[in-house]
């Protein structure tokens, strides 16, 4: 932790997993590492911790459960477990995605705020800008 002076006398610093700074609320980069490192899932658990991982971080990822959507047919006890091509380009484009995340920012008093929504036939989304 950088001990810096700020509302509660820190400006930077690791909170629950997240990394509180002045500008903002940014992944912990161990937590990006460790999914940026993460071979393609060989079996349901392993896709379970990766689906687990990216839960964590939902919030830093602009349409997630679209991106993640090919993962979906695994989850029924019937279908065999077989990572194909869409699934490694889903995979493939979270990691992208997460070479440069987010940073989460308190609204701005005075400044408008924007409510973003999008409606598939497979998801729904919301972004307040």
């Amino acid at each position: 932790m950088n001990p810096l002076k700020c509302a509660f006398g820190v400006s930077s610093g690791k909170f629950l997993g997240y990394v509180v700074r002045h500008r903002g609320i940014e992944i912990d980069p161990n937590k990006i590492k460790a999914i940026m490192e993460m071979p393609p899932p060989k079996n349901v658990q392993q896709l379970c911790l990766l689906q687990g991982q990216l839960a964590f971080i939902r919030r830093f990822i602009s349409n997630l459960s679209d991106m993640c959507q090919p993962f979906s047919k695994f989850m029924k006890k019937e279908v065999r477990f077989k990572w194909d091509e869409e699934c490694q380009e889903a995979f493939d484009s979270i990691k992208k995605y997460l070479l440069n995340p987010l940073i989460l920012v308190a609204p701005i008093p005075g400044k408008p705020l924007i409510l973003y929504t999008a409606a598939l036939e497979e998801s729904l989304g919301a972004l307040l800008a």
